[in-house]
């Protein structure tokens, strides 16, 4: 994907319901239109952060994978 990120937010190792939870907190501090880069190894994620974005208004502009690492990219509303 070629996407400009202008945070990275390391939540690997951390199962639910951390990674939303530090994702909600490191958005608060952004800027709209910024995009945030959440790593994580928890497969529950692949479901929560699209949701989480759905709910909260925020954009969900994909998801990658690799090696064990799900990268998901998030724009703030």
């Amino acid at each position: 994907m070629d996407i400009k990120i202008d945070k990275t937010l390391d939540c690997k190792g951390l199962s639910c319901p951390m990674p939303i939870l530090k994702l909600a907190k490191e958005m608060k501090g952004m800027d709209g239109g910024q995009v945030l880069e959440l790593l994580g190894t928890d497969p529950g994620s692949k479901g929560d952060i699209p949701g989480w974005c759905e709910k909260t208004g925020n954009e969900f502009l994909g998801l990658e994978e690799e090696e064990g690492v799900s990268k998901f990219y998030i724009r703030k509303a």
